[in-house]
């Protein structure tokens, strides 16, 4: 162990692994390349570290008894708290002992604690109705204060949990976040109220959406293969949900509503339990679900005013799966106009 490195430990709880397959596609180096550049030593990850269970299960144990040194605790999946309360839905293989006593246990010893996805973040998709597992989150039971740890917990380092929410969350969120607590670049004030850093949380995923001159227009999609806004009939909550998911690329490119999926808020807590996915609730016509960043009044006038006004070229082409009228050539004199 590197004295000078940012030590991390990882844990999957309750997981479909999908956030450790998230991580691997960060960086073009390579993500184990990225975080050494950084500074940070990942000491055992279940999935990628080449340890034997009894050697893993060593450094576990010098990790409790206080002869590691551990900056961070990374856990992945939901904390499995049942039957009962007794957390035994999840043993650690090899030591009878519980996923949730060992989060408990090492989360004490932890310079800070990091959820990485919103299963651990806030119970995610085990937490689900009728969730038999009792999963939650480690800080929040979806959007309710307590989770695994309690309302009050703060690792060593002073921090409440550190949330990297997202089903899965982009690499680059769980990156950067582990090169800025390595820097001792993140602290209290760049979380927001449920423990996202704010350099991601601070944007909603609709903006850089590819779609956007269709939202201005409010000219909606009404099929899945359709060009147009999904906001308003296809269930599309990327107005509503925090993460630069448009502002960077996923994988090399592209995102959700690139690839022609509606964004399902899955950076939010009780995401899982939205009424539906993929279309839109709504009462007397209208969505349930309206934009974060304007007054819900302005933006029913507004959405009148823009219907009124939608150029022809933008309403057929958001009911189709392909360009069906390209933009028009300008009109002597120099203004713009469509043919």
């Amino acid at each position: 162990m590197d004295p000078d490195r940012f030590s991390v430990l990882w844990l999957q709880a309750g997981s479909c692994g999908g956030c450790t397959m998230a991580l691997l596609e960060q960086g073009r180096r390579g993500v184990f390349e990225e975080l050494a550049t950084h500074g940070v030593e990942l000491i055992w990850h279940p999935s990628v570290s080449e340890e034997t269970g009894e050697e893993a299960r060593a450094i576990l144990e010098a990790v409790e008894a206080g002869e590691r040194r551990l900056d961070a605790l990374v856990v992945e999946g939901s904390i499995l708290m049942g039957p009962g309360g007794t957390g035994r839905c999840q043993i650690l293989a090899g030591t009878g002992r519980t996923m949730a006593d060992w989060v408990t246990s090492l989360a004490a010893r932890a310079g800070v604690v990091v959820a990485v996805g919103s299963c651990a973040a806030f119970g995610g998709i085990p937490a689900a109705a009728p969730d038999p597992a009792e999963a939650t989150g480690l800080q929040f039971d979806g959007p309710d204060r307590g989770g695994a740890l309690g309302a009050g917990f703060r690792a060593k380092g002073g921090l409440p949990v550190v949330a990297i929410a997202g089903c899965a969350p982009h690499p680059g969120w769980i990156v950067e976040t582990l090169a800025a607590l390595a820097a001792d670049a993140l602290g209290a004030a760049d979380l927001d109220a449920v423990g996202r850093p704010k350099f991601f949380a601070d944007h909603l995923a609709h903006h850089g959406c590819s779609r956007n001159e269709f939202y201005e227009f409010k000219a909606s999609a009404e099929r899945a293969s359709d060009r147009g806004c999904m906001m308003e009939h296809l269930g599309c909550k990327a107005t509503q949900a925090v993460g630069d998911c448009n502002q960077r690329a996923w994988n090399g490119s592209g995102s959700c509503t690139d690839g022609g999926y509606a964004c399902i808020g899955c950076t939010s807590p009780g995401f899982e339990a939205a009424r539906g996915f993929l279309a839109t609730p709504k009462i007397a016509g209208i969505p349930v679900g309206l934009p974060l960043d304007m007054p819900k009044a302005w933006f029913m006038a507004l959405a009148a005013l823009s219907k009124s006004a939608t150029p022809r070229r933008v309403r057929l082409n958001a009911i189709s799966d392909h360009i069906v009228v390209p933009p028009g050539r300008p009109r002597r004199g120099g203004e713009g106009g469509e043919t």
